[in-house]
């Protein structure tokens, strides 16, 4: 596949179906926007502290008007790609993670379908070694705090409450991370998630497909394993739910594109 494959997934196209062009005609200009931004910065080459074309600049060169500019800005300063200062115009954010978020963001691009990919086969690692070592060392807090997580996930998803199953999801892979007690490990998860979400929120439209059930049942298995001090099963459990909701992202991508 040649070019940008969400873009291309997100776009509309004279050859795609009827219910295709539907599902996306309603597509805001601004996301649109605010992902053609994000390759600017990239193919810019701008880094992270760096001064951005001002609004109107950015108008001009992408063809829209200052208002959609205004709404994209919005949205990339509220995931965390760039900096709006009064009086003094936009910058690539600068965010002071341990373990340097910013450089993290100097080169990921949530458009990317690589980039998605490469994240995910780093999350993959790193929530395995987490699961593992969070079977051996977990307390009975940070038990209770994983079995809770778990339980508010499952509650979003029974209720159909998207936003309680995200964050019982998010609270979910960080209890397993600071259940590892690895500082390192725990800012890496953290990190990594807050990319994907970007990915999702521009890349995606906020919109992966029908793996909630089964990551309810995933995040049951890991936190039983862990639960067990089963060491290996916690972190085959973990990387079995990296992969699948891999899978779901795949297969969210192949439905947009072959309708």
């Amino acid at each position: 596949m040649d070019g940008n494959p969400v873009l291309a997934a997100t776009g509309s196209s004279a050859s795609a179906p009827a219910d295709t062009q539907d599902t996306v005609a309603y597509r805001p200009g601004y996301e649109r926007v605010a992902e053609e931004i994000l390759r600017l910065i990239a193919e810019l080459k701008l880094q992270p502290g760096d001064r951005m074309p001002t609004e109107n600049q950015l108008a001009s060169r992408l063809g829209t008007s200052r208002t959609v500019v205004r709404e994209a800005v919005k949205i990339l300063s509220a995931i965390g790609r760039i900096r709006a200062q009064k009086g003094r115009g936009l910058f690539v954010a600068n965010d002071e993670g341990m373990l340097g978020s910013s450089l993290w963001g100097s080169f990921f691009l949530p458009t990317d379908l690589d980039h998605v990919y490469r994240l995910f086969e780093f999350r993959r690692v790193q929530e395995a070694a987490a699961s593992r070592l969070a079977a051996t060392r977990a307390t009975p807090a940070d038990l209770r705090a994983i079995e809770e997580a778990a339980e508010t996930c499952r509650e979003g998803h029974l209720t159909g409450q998207r936003e309680l199953f995200d964050r019982g999801d998010d609270e979910f892979h960080l209890s397993v991370a600071k259940a590892s007690q690895n500082p390192f490990l725990v800012d890496a998860v953290r990190e990594a998630r807050r990319l994907q979400r970007q990915s999702s929120t521009i890349g995606l439209h906020g919109t992966v497909g029908g793996h909630a059930e089964e990551a309810v049942a995933e995040h049951a298995a890991i936190y039983q394993a862990i639960k067990d001090g089963d060491a290996e099963a916690a972190a085959q459990a973990a990387t079995l739910h990296l992969d699948q909701t891999l899978e779901d992202y795949r297969r969210e991508i192949q439905r947009r594109v072959f309708g």
